[in-house]
């Protein structure tokens, strides 16, 4: 059997010569490919159902504490001085500061009652603000916040 035909046209082609011009689409093996690919996605998709508690959450009666935390205010300036609820005092001194600020018949829970404000202009050295802090920890206390303001939007 010749693999090579010709055509009066001196055209070459393998096979059997086509009778029609036109070119033609199997879709059997498109098919194929195309029950494969849903048949893989079937089995690889996970179905997840996401699981809820129904939670009644406890309520309170109570009212608010009449007490006001103890404040100390540490300011610290853009060159990085600071200040002891409005008194100067030098970095050496803070420490010794705070443990004045703060009450001596406290310390047995720890200086948890008393609240430090932190006031630190936005320019002012991260060092200085950290000094703040290791003197807040060495006075024993621990409820520290910092100051922010709002940004007006205008």
């Amino acid at each position: 059997m010749n693999w090579i035909h010709t055509n009066s046209r001196k055209r070459f082609s393998l096979g059997t010569v086509a009778s029609s011009s036109e070119p033609e689409i199997n879709l059997i093996p498109f098919i194929d490919v195309l029950l494969v690919i849903l048949i893989f996605l079937m089995i690889s998709t996970t179905f997840t159902r996401f699981q809820e508690l129904a939670i009644t959450l406890p309520t309170a009666n109570g009212s608010e504490a009449q007490t006001e935390a103890k404040q100390i205010h540490i300011a610290v300036s853009r060159d990085g001085r600071f200040a002891v609820n409005g008194k100067v005092v030098d970095r050496s001194q803070l420490v010794s500061t705070l443990g004045q600020w703060a009450n001596p018949t406290n310390s047995n829970n720890g200086g948890n009652s008393i609240q430090v404000n932190i006031d630190a202009d936005a320019k002012a050295p991260h060092q200085s603000v950290m000094s703040a802090l290791e003197a807040a920890r060495d006075a024993n206390l621990t409820n520290i916040v910092f100051s922010s303001q709002t940004k007006n939007l205008r």
